[in-house]
Formats: C-alpha cells, sequence, structure tokens
C-alpha cells in the first residue's frame, strides 16, 4: 500500500462538499471528454482509458447459499488520474483503488486497497495470456473465457479482507448492454456524460469464506464499466443507484443524481434477452421511504421506484441497512430486496450522504 496513493484518494473524498460527490464534478482541463456517437468496441474498451480521469469495473453479486440465506458481493476497482498526460513507474499520473465486501442480514465486511499505477501493484490488462484481467495486489477479476467468446463472458473473481474472502465463477447468459444513447450516460441537465455498458447476466457460483467457515452459494451478478473525465455537475452532490434483476427476467438501471436545479434521474430498462430501452430525464420515480442511522448519516434504505409507463411500482428494502463501506471516500453498498408489481433482487449504491 502506497502511503502518497492514501493522502491523494483522501483529497479526492476532503473535496466532495466543494466539487460534487468524490471531485467529480471537478474542472476537466487537459482530460479526454466523451463524445456523443463513439462506437464502444470490444474487448478494446474493457481496458482502461488513461486519458480519461475516472473509470472502474464495478461487480455487484446476489447470492443464497445452501440453506436459503442470503448474501450479497461486491468487487470493485476504480482508476483515477491526478493529471492529464503519461508517465512511467513513479512517475505515472494513475491512482488504482479497490473496495470489497460480504454483507450479510447482519453483518456487512469491507476492505479496501490503494495503489500507485506504474509499478505493477494494479492495473487492467487486455489480450496476452488472459483476454482479460483486472487486479490490485492479490484481488483479481480475470477471464476465463475460450476463443469466441467476449472477454467477460466467463470470469473468475477473487478478494480477501478481514474475516471475509470469496472466489467466484461468472457464466454471462445474456449479451452486453449499452446504457444511455449507445453507451453515451447523460448526467445532468447541464450535459455532463460518461461511456457506460453493463454486463447484467451474470450466473454465479462459488465460495464465501466467512467466520463460521465456507459457504457455497449460486446466484447472479452484475457488472458496470464506466469513465469519464467529469460525470458530474459540480452543483451534484451524490448519486443513489439501482442495478435490478426481477424474477420476469427483466432488468432495470436507474439513478438519481442530486442537486443543481434539481434531482437527475434517468436509467435503462432492459428486456429478457438483453435488449435495453433508455429511459427519458424524469421517467423514473425514486421516493426513499424509511432512514437508517449509519456512521453519524441518515441514509435511506428503503425505496419506492415507479416507471408509469410500463406499470412498474416496486419497494426496494436493504438486505442490511448497515452497509456503510467506511472507505477513503465513504458511501452505502448493499443488496436489496424487491417487492411490488415485480420481485426480485438487486444491488444499491448511494453516495454523497
Amino acid at each position: 500500500m502506497n502511503v502518497r496513493a492514501i493522502f491523494l484518494w483522501l483529497g479526492l473524498a476532503g473535496a466532495a462538499s466543494a466539487q460534487g460527490f468524490a471531485d467529480l464534478g471537478a474542472s476537466v482541463e487537459g482530460f479526454a471528454l466523451p463524445e456523443r456517437g463513439r462506437v464502444l468496441e470490444f474487448p478494446a474498451d474493457h481496458g482502461a482509458h488513461p486519458d480519461f480521469r475516472i473509470e472502474w469495473w464495478y461487480l455487484t453479486a446476489n447470492l443464497t447459499g445452501a440453506d436459503g440465506a442470503e448474501y450479497g458481493a461486491q468487487w470493485t476497482l476504480f482508476r483515477s488520474a491526478i493529471a492529464a498526460g503519461g508517465g512511467a513507474g513513479w512517475q505515472s499520473p494513475q491512482l488504482w483503488m479497490g473496495h470489497a465486501a460480504v454483507t450479510t442480514e447482519t453483518t456487512h465486511r469491507m476492505a479496501e486497497r490503494l495503489a500507485r499505477g506504474g509499478i505493477g501493484q494494479a492495473g487492467v490488462e487486455v489480450g496476452g495470456e488472459a483476454p482479460f484481467r483486472a487486479w490490485i495486489d492479490e484481488w483479481e477479476m480475470r477471464s476465463t473465457a475460450g476463443p469466441g467468446e467476449d472477454a467477460l463472458d466467463r470470469l473468475a473473481v477473487s478478494a480477501r479482507g478481514d474475516g471475509f474472502g470469496y472466489a467466484l465463477e461468472l457464466t454471462a447468459e445474456g449479451p452486453l448492454v449499452l446504457q444511455g444513447d449507445a453507451g453515451y450516460s447523460v448526467k445532468s441537465a447541464g450535459g455532463q456524460a460518461s461511456y457506460y455498458y453493463s454486463q447484467p447476466f451474470y450466473r454465479v457460483t462459488g465460495t464465501l469464506d466467512l467466520p463460521d467457515g465456507p459457504v457455497e452459494v449460486t446466484g447472479q451478478a452484475w457488472l458496470d464499466r464506466e469513465w469519464s473525465s467529469q460525470p458530474l455537475a459540480a452543483d451534484q452532490t451524490g448519486w443513489d443507484w439501482f442495478s435490478l434483476s426481477f424474477d420476469s427476467g427483466e432488468k432495470l438501471m436507474g439513478f438519481v443524481l442530486r442537486g443543481g436545479e434539481g434531482d437527475f434521474t434517468s436509467g435503462t430498462w432492459i428486456a429478457a434477452d438483453g435488449v435495453p430501452t433508455p429511459l427519458e430525464p424524469g421517467e423514473l420515480e425514486a421516493e426513499p421511504l424509511e432512514r437508517f442511522a449509519v456512521s453519524g448519516r441518515e441514509v435511506p434504505v428503503v425505496w419506492r421506484l415507479r416507471l408509469p409507463g410500463r406499470g412498474l411500482d416496486v419497494t426496494l428494502e436493504a438486505l442490511n441497512p448497515g452497509a456503510w463501506m467506511a472507505t477513503s471516500v465513504p458511501y452505502w453498498e448493499g443488496p436489496v430486496r424487491v417487492t411490488g408489481s415485480q420481485k426480485g433482487r438487486g444491488y444499491l449504491e448511494m453516495t454523497g450522504y
């Protein structure tokens, strides 16, 4: 773990109130910006985009043990550039941060890793011995795809922290989904945007290592890929993000970006066969119903989501209201149960509280 990297990430956290959550609304001079109409290319776009300021590979999984107990697992790798331009070794401007967690109804165990780019401690590779590999220290997301498959069609994912660990095998049972306008996802009325695509169709098998012993699990997972240089407006303070998989096979990605001229909501309706329909800004209605006190914050852990045009009216309830990520840039992240006009499971992320 690099001490300088720690202080740099802490500096991003301290800027949250002035420039949006985690400094994501700050100036972008010298960095590339997303452009509407750019065609995403795979496998190249599974890799890093160092000309952009911020990027992540973000996996969440809803899991079930043999006894019916519910679990959530998270594996995330973030890349952030502290300056535009290149550099080798310790002169690289790239910083890396990894988050891992396992959530049950009564516990939330998490860990964080920090690394400096250019020295081999963390990174993302496309091609070579594996079609795709992302890592930070010994945490790894590695492709096990065969010839003719997309590099993200099959993954082996592992991480370990204090009191938990996991080794998961993922197999995609549907296509990659381009969010927004063919992967160009608008985040504000002012036009801030990111490149954004997902693989929301993973079937999962694997093992959780917990204090009471190993737990064999099965379930489903969702991988989000996103990169930008200023994904928030300067006066947006955070977001509430939902990824929901319904028993019908349909899926919903939605978000609320808070602040500015009022909340900005958008998302994507995903048919069971993977065909996406972008939602118009404001089409998704998201209402917090109940809050929970955690780490000195009042965080909404029960939500009502409505899509009147599709007859969707569901309630999301956190599996564990205390799923607080006490990381360098703190946030709430955990599995949710879905009831109402559709039933299912999913994940909720809330930042800026």
